[in-house]
């Protein structure tokens, strides 16, 4: 059986069958259960995510009857679905089998392209990965406090790969055509350095020069209205480079790689390299 976060919840079973949990509280148990990880969830704290502070008469007797229904759907999808819902001393947790829920098959994936050494490689296992997002994580509990920190924990990773992937495809000389994907992105998170470093980066190896200065005056803009904050070293380095036409900023040439120079040319990718890109939000 297969879990999804990585969005709205969902539910499928190892032949692609959608399960469907009806009942939202049950659905707010299971996203709980999921957002642990494997790990033991007190029934107290289970009690406090699903009512809040109006807890049922029995509250104990309750989240048993609750934790009943979804061990219920779960062997109803799949034999031995039942056995995933495991009770503890103190309350309960999931316990999955390996790569079922994909967050954990995602960061597996960004842990495996932060070991590879060619940045072909690394830009094709963080596409795998950024390709298992359907949305936003927990999309359909996004009002719920309680889930806050998973899914700000998630939407960070998530970030840091298209971060991770655009710095490996800056390294294949895919500037061109990241300008758009990076675009997108620095205007939906614009105070992120890393992001805009890349995002000038990009611009300039394009030929476009003046965009990734104005893009770097942007950031400094936001920077003290909004925090009162200079941009950083590394980013104050690349701009006093590209002002000043550093030919350490040309790409040098090696397979796969098109000459940063010739800002007309079609960039040189191989199948799999690249992935359409997918909404941060």
């Amino acid at each position: 059986m297969r879990f999804g976060v990585l969005g709205p919840l969902s539910v499928l079973t190892t032949d692609r069958r959608e399960v469907r949990v009806p009942e939202q509280k049950i659905r707010l148990l299971l996203a709980d259960l999921l957002a642990h990880g494997g790990r033991p969830v007190s029934t107290d704290r289970l009690v406090q995510d699903l009512w809040g502070d109006a807890p049922p008469v029995n509250p104990v007797g309750a989240l048993q009857i609750k934790v009943s229904r979804l061990r219920r759907v779960l062997e109803d999808a799949e034999p031995g679905g039942r056995d995933l819902v495991v009770s503890l001393a103190t309350g309960y947790a999931l316990r999955t089998p390996p790569d079922a829920v994909d967050a954990e098959r995602f960061e597996a994936l960004v842990q495996r392209a932060g070991d590879a050494p060619e940045p072909r490689r690394r830009a094709a296992l963080l596409c795998e990965a950024l390709g298992l997002w359907r949305g936003a994580a927990f999309a359909d509990f996004d009002d719920q406090a309680f889930l806050q920190p998973a899914i700000t924990r998630l939407e960070e990773r998530r970030l840091s790969a298209y971060e991770d992937r655009a710095e490996a495809r800056l390294a294949l000389a895919e500037h061109q055509a990241l300008t758009g994907e990076l675009g997108e992105l620095v205007g939906r998170y614009p105070l992120r350095e890393r992001l805009r470093a890349s995002y000038m980066l990009a611009l300039y190896r394009s030929g476009r020069q003046a965009e990734a200065l104005a893009a770097y005056e942007e950031l400094r803009r936001l920077l003290v209205e909004e925090m009162g904050l200079d941009p950083g070293a590394e980013l104050v380095a690349l701009h006093g480079a590209i002002l000043r036409q550093d030919p350490a900023l040309r790409l040098a040439p090696g397979p796969g790689a098109a000459p940063a120079t010739t800002p007309a040319a079609a960039p040189t990718t191989t199948p799999g390299t690249t992935c359409p890109p997918r909404s941060a939000r």
